[in-house]
């Protein structure tokens, strides 16, 4: 178990043995992944991995597999924080194959709006939900020995210029929306470690804001744990040690080199009472994660591929997914009513998770098709026809290639700059990333292309610099300037495309000549001041064009039932960038596809993985539709699952799916002003069903909504409070309310409870309701079960800008209890005698 405290360590004693040169070498990593270890004190290195769906090990594309768990967006649709608690037991397991001591996760920044293209890494629009289930997360991991670094703090929101943006908030939205998640994480679970986030905050960058790390996170919550900066997201020297960033990542260090540390020391605008500080930090942190004296069983990363992890995966993948329309109950299926099936889109394609920090080389890979087509057998015919195709960028080009010597691949000549020499490698496609080059000047990548078919290709590249495409020496391509650095490091940048004609069995000489781009605007320091990425993607014309929507339609109308499968692959939804559109990708073709389906066949079923809403044009044609998000490596499994009755969906969206993206709060101010590098989170508190409960036309389906293969009911009469008097911080009230399974099979119902004041205080604006607990109920059917939750008189509180506290008025209040936010099944009244203040919360 991860120690909370570590008794006996006599850190200034070992500091005073340090030199300078020691000192500075623990501010900072070693490498990408590590610490600095000093053997001739004793001092370990320590090994860290992303997070926080997988431990993903230190090789970034490729290296060994892990277990993929579905991402937070998923777990939060359970509403189920012992599931939650014990993935996090499960992640520590993984985390330990890979050799590391801390895993970077959970994300917990609330969901502003849905084309935040990092949503589904984190868990919900709501804090107090966002809270609960990082709570759980992190005590589920820290009690399997492995250290949790909740991020990305603060108010990291969107990808757009995530590096830069100023993001302007006022205190009372910061306090109530985008630290709540935080502060019950940390005051409640402990992690070992928080990471600070990329952008500034009202001002100042948010490794070295005073406010969020000493008054906020130290003073205020009593933290004690170790602040970690994102990679490459650390500002300043002197002022974010001062501010309380033990540690820069990664290594070498930019900015806490020993010269710039003696230079700080001399001039006096550092301490060496801070720097001694910041040092014990991060010794207190190898000796919590049991680095001292002690190593793990391999330091070899492994792949290790448990069952229990497999199934515990595909409960929770299958938990997670939201049935939002069943019309005349089509589903579940019944196989034995059916002779044929059409599965349809991307029913092939491996949907378990999103794209960037959060992409792992997944054990497994189960699509909806090979899971079907495992449960059915030959029970029924299985028609499968892709109806479209999403490509964000054409494949890279690898078969029918070879180097000057005859090698499958291209030649690469790497030109890096004056003092280092150049370098020659094979690359297997025409396509090179930020883990093959660093600080690199050119590229010339050439190899000899023979074609397998004559006719038109095209060509499509992405590049952060610039480049010339030539093919026999003839120019088919120049790119400017392209400064997309995220969206060409994650296979998300948009492609400039051309064709050219090729002849089957003739040799082409294909060559790329680029040059690196400036990335000293990006915020990410440690790819210096050049950087060069690009790929190179190749197709036939006549697969390109194909027809593919009539073969889908023509599938669809020839069985008894049609499943199309709609979503986001990683290149899609991913960090690094924000989505550019409400719509599925691409232009519009899978809507398209959906209603072609829908019409020919009425018994139409659409499955989505999203990690966030999206448009639904064809809503009301359809007969059903589930909500799948991505559920991890066993999500073909867990969709199957579902489909047919094997699990009966229990989830509830942890979002609000808004008709249109104006129904959104932050609609008019996502992703801000990008040329002056500023977002005003104008919309204040009104986030998500806060602001859609005043505009409730807006709303397609609402915050906590979720179908099930039965039926439950809940009376007023069900529903018993009592409360001490409500006159502090000690004050709770009681929630105890039966649900009955009126239905015909097992389920579960998620009892919500949101809180109302119904009073009107001209002094400050308040959401109408907001959640103040919930509850998972399993029963079988016909079963009465009783679901029992305890509130804190911190749920009645708004922060009070004028008193900096949290302030709760006099007046009369209501619970609200639901099974949605807009879905109430009973209203309870109470009232509160005087007023009074809660005192920032101090552990």
């Amino acid at each position: 178990m991860v120690a909370t405290t570590i008794a006996n360590k006599d850190w200034a004693s070992l500091i005073r043995e340090m030199t300078l040169e020691e000192k500075c070498s623990l501010l900072a990593g070693a490498d990408f992944w590590r610490t600095t270890a000093i053997e001739r004190l004793g001092i370990p290195s320590l090994k860290m991995s992303d997070g926080p769906n997988g431990a993903r090990g230190e090789n970034f594309f490729g290296g060994k597999t892990s277990a993929c768990f579905p991402a937070s967006v998923s777990l939060a649709a359970t509403w189920d924080p012992g599931l939650v608690q014990a993935i996090g037991h499960a992640l520590a397991d993984d985390t330990k194959t890979k050799g590391a001591r801390l895993l970077l996760g959970p994300t917990v920044c609330p969901h502003r709006q849905p084309l935040g293209g990092r949503n589904f890494e984190s868990f919900s629009e709501d804090p107090f939900l966002a809270g609960s289930l990082a709570t759980k997360y992190i005590k589920g991991l820290q009690s399997n020995g492995i250290g949790a670094v909740i991020k990305h703090y603060a108010a990291n929101e969107q990808e757009t210029l995530r590096n830069t943006i100023d993001v302007r908030v006022s205190e009372r939205a910061l306090r109530e929306l985008y630290l709540r998640p935080f502060e019950m994480a940390i005051t409640e679970a402990k992690p070992l470690g928080v990471m600070t986030a990329y952008n500034s905050v009202n001002g100042d960058h948010a490794d070295m804001n005073e406010f969020l790390l000493k008054k906020v996170l130290r003073e205020e919550w009593g933290f004690i744990g170790l602040v970690m900066s994102d990679w490459g997201g650390t500002n300043s020297l002197v002022e974010s040690l001062n501010a309380g960033l033990d540690l820069e990542m990664p290594g070498p260090p930019t900015h806490r080199t020993l010269k710039a540390v003696q230079e700080a020391l001399e001039s006096g605008r550092l301490a060496m009472e801070t720097l001694d500080s910041r040092v014990a930090t991060n010794l207190e942190c190898l000796a919590r994660t049991g680095c001292f004296g002690k190593t793990l069983s391999s330091s070899e990363e492994q792949a290790v591929d448990l069952p229990e992890h497999r199934a515990l995966i595909r409960k929770a993948g299958s938990n997670g997914i939201v049935l939002l329309k069943n019309r005349g109950n089509v589903l579940p299926l019944e196989p034995a009513n059916y002779r044929s099936i059409a599965l349809l889109g991307l029913a092939k394609e491996y949907l378990g998770h999103g794209g960037g920090s959060a992409a792992v080389n997944s054990h497994h890979k189960v699509t909806p098709f090979d899971a079907l087509h495992e449960a059915l057998g030959d029970s029924c015919e299985l028609k499968y026809a892709e109806g479209t195709r999403i490509w964000r960028s054409l494949p890279v080009l690898s078969s029918g290639v070879t180097t000057r010597e005859g090698q499958p691949g291209f030649d690469v000549e790497i030109t890096f700059g004056n003092s280092t020499p150049n370098k020659s490698i094979v690359s297997p496609v025409s396509a090179l990333r930020f883990t093959e080059l660093r600080n690199i000047a050119a590229v010339v990548m050439a190899g000899v292309y023979k074609p397998a078919e004559s006719g038109a290709h095209y060509l499509s590249f992405t590049i952060f610099g610039e480049a010339t495409i030539s093919i026999d020496s003839e120019v088919v391509l120049q790119t400017e300037n392209s400064r997309d650095l995220m969206g060409t490091l994650l296979g998300a940048a948009d492609a400039v495309q051309v064709q050219h004609n090729f002849i089957a069995g003739k040799e082409y000489h294909i060559q790329i000549s680029a040059k690196a781009g400036d990335a000293s605007d990006s915020g990410i320091s440690v790819l210096g001041n050049s950087y060069l990425g690009f790929s190179l993607g190749l197709a036939h014309q006549q697969e390109y064009e194909a027809d593919l929507l009539s073969s889908a339609v023509d599938a669809a109308r020839t069985s008894d039932i049609a499943i199309v499968f709609t979503g986001h692959t990683p290149e899609w939804e991913t960090e690094g960038v924000d989505r550019d559109t409400f719509a599925l990708p691409k232009n519009g073709s899978q809507d398209k596809l959906v209603k072609a389906v829908a019409a020919a066949n009425p018994n139409t079923v659409v499955v989505n993985c999203t990690g966030s809403p999206i448009s639904m044009p064809w809503v009301s044609d359809v007969a059903a539709i589930l909500q799948a998000w991505f559920p991890g490596q066993e999500a073909g499994h867990s969709i199957a699952d579902v489909l047919l009755g094997k699990v009966n969906p229990g989830g509830k969206l942890p979002t609000t799916f808004p008709r249109e993206l104006d129904n959104c709060a932050a609609a008019a101010n996502f992703p801000g002003n990008v040329q002056n590098r500023v977002v005003h989170y104008e919309e204040g508190v009104f986030v998500g069903y806060r602001h859609h409960d005043r505009f409730p036309d807006g709303v397609l389906f609402p915050f906590g909504f979720g179908l099930s293969y039965t039926t439950f009911s809940i009376d007023d009469a069900s529903v018993e409070i009592s409360t001490q008097v409500l006159t502090s911080a000690e004050s709770t009230i009681t929630v105890r309310v039966s649900v009955h399974n009126s239905g015909q099979v097992s389920g579960s119902e998620v009892v919500q409870i949101y809180v109302q004041y119904l009073d009107h205080n001209p002094a400050i604006q308040r959401p109408i309701k907001e959640l103040c607990g919930f509850g998972k109920v399993e029963l079988d059917p016909g079963q009465l079960g009783w679901m029992e939750q305890t509130v804190a008189s911190r749920a009645l509180a708004y922060w009070n800008d004028g008193k900096k506290l949290w302030s709760v008025d006099a007046g009369n209040y209501a619970l609200h209890i639901g099974t949605s936010s807009t879905f109430i099944h009973a209203v309870k009244r109470f009232s509160v005698p005087t007023a009074f203040d809660l005192p920032v919360c101090r552990v």
